[in-house]
């Protein structure tokens, strides 16, 4: 109340004094344009000026009034596109994770179309024609998320190669995946499905030089890392013989199976599933003589039990020399039952008959395994001891078998 009185009496003396003032002098103003003048006092122009003043800004006010209806309009639809987007994206999202697949797509689809985001919509929109085996309806799902949000390609990409994994579509998938290894060359998802391509299509060469990658991205722990470097090259052994024809002599089998081996890492050289079949392929072209030479190699630079039993399974250029070699092995090794089995078979095949029969009694000893006891059964019962042999059994049978439920037995 009192600023408003104070507002009315300055305004009242302002007031009185202009007054005072147009009184005293009202002022003078000429305009000439041409042939035309006009005369005026200068408090008249002042007030024609704010008259002129008030009316510019009263039509601008009605030009704005007249478009913001079209902008609110506008604004409205903007919103109620939104809502409905949104509620049927919800709706979308809940049938997708209940496995209502046709539901999904439609309201997802719908949703896309009034979106801000419309590429989330297709990829969901995308996996649910997937799950339903609508192929031609995912492509065309995916080619509008594309057309939509051309930046998003890795994203769409990486979705599209899933599905055409999960179809068998291999050579689509690896070429889509090799154009997206172009522009993301460190993406781990990338880098994943292209190891689970070449294991599908057996393209045991491309995924060894993937290795590497695989290693340096951490895409799989070391333990996953270790058991698909060793498939790698155990499938790439039994590949490069197999592809060969059938009339390719042996020499030339055994410089291809060769070749694979030299490519072995040297950390993998004692691994012994790999050498067991190295050495079962070697015997298989009839190269076990060369076999040997390669586990002798192995033995010499690092001593394992496993590469010295296999070791005794190759029938080596002279049986007495390789006896002679692995008895040279017993001064270190006294006590390895894969050793005493070792020379077991070799005594066999240089047939010292009670020399082998030691050697596999003194196998079992340190270490009861079925091969052993088996190896020493057949010996027994094809040397004619019988007693010996049932011997054998009724004392040791319990030691290679696993143990059996109590039943009734005849007396």
């Amino acid at each position: 109340m009192k600023k408003l009185f104070v507002f009315l009496l300055i305004f009242l003396v302002a007031g009185a004094w202009l007054g005072q003032m147009m009184v005293q002098d009202p002022g003078y103003v000429l305009l000439a344009y041409k042939q035309t003048t006009i005369e005026t006092s200068l408090w008249v122009l002042l007030l024609l000026l704010i008259i002129g003043f008030a009316l510019g800004h009263w039509l601008l006010n009605l030009i704005a009034g007249i478009r913001m209806p079209g902008d609110k309009v506008r604004g409205w639809q903007s919103r109620r596109n939104q809502r409905i987007s949104q509620r049927k994206t919800l709706k979308g999202m809940v049938a997708l994770s209940e496995g209502n697949w046709w539901k999904a797509q439609r309201f997802l689809s719908q949703a896309a179309e009034r979106s801000d985001l419309p590429v989330v919509n297709y990829l969901a929109a995308a996996r649910a024609a997937h799950e339903q085996g609508d192929s031609s309806g995912t492509d065309a799902l995916l080619n509008k998320a594309r057309t939509s949000t051309p930046e998003a390609e890795v994203a769409i990409g990486l979705t599209q190669a899933q599905f055409q994994l999960d179809r068998g579509q291999l050579e689509p998938c690896l070429a889509n995946l090799l154009n997206l290894r172009r522009q993301a060359p460190k993406n781990t998802r990338v880098l994943r499905l292209l190891q689970q391509t070449y294991q599908r299509l057996e393209d045991w060469l491309a995924l060894i030089q993937l290795l590497p990658e695989l290693k340096r991205q951490k895409v799989l722990s070391d333990a996953d890392l270790s058991a698909l470097e060793q498939q790698c090259h155990l499938q790439r052994l039994n590949q490069c013989v197999a592809t060969l024809p059938a009339d390719t002599d042996m020499q030339e089998r055994l410089q291809v199976l060769s070749r694979s081996w030299q490519a072995v890492p040297q950390h993998l050289l004692h691994d012994p599933v790999l050498v067991g079949r190295y050495t079962e392929l070697m015997r298989t072209i009839g190269a076990e003589a060369e076999a040997e030479t390669v586990l002798l190699d192995l033995i010499k630079r690092k001593w394992d039990a496993r590469l010295v039993e296999l070791y005794g399974t190759l029938a080596g250029k002279d049986p007495s020399k390789q006896l002679e070699t692995a008895q040279g092995w017993l001064k270190k090794h006294p006590d390895c039952a894969e050793l005493e089995l070792t020379l077991g078979r070799l005594n066999m095949r240089n047939e010292h008959w009670d020399q082998a029969i030691s050697h596999f009694e003194r196998s079992f000893e340190l270490a009861p395994r079925v091969e052993t006891f088996g190896e020493l059964l057949r010996l027994l019962q094809h040397l004619g001891k019988t007693e010996q042999a049932a011997q054998l059994m009724q004392t040791n049978l319990s030691q290679v078998t696993p143990t059996l439920p109590a039943l009734p037995l005849p007396h």
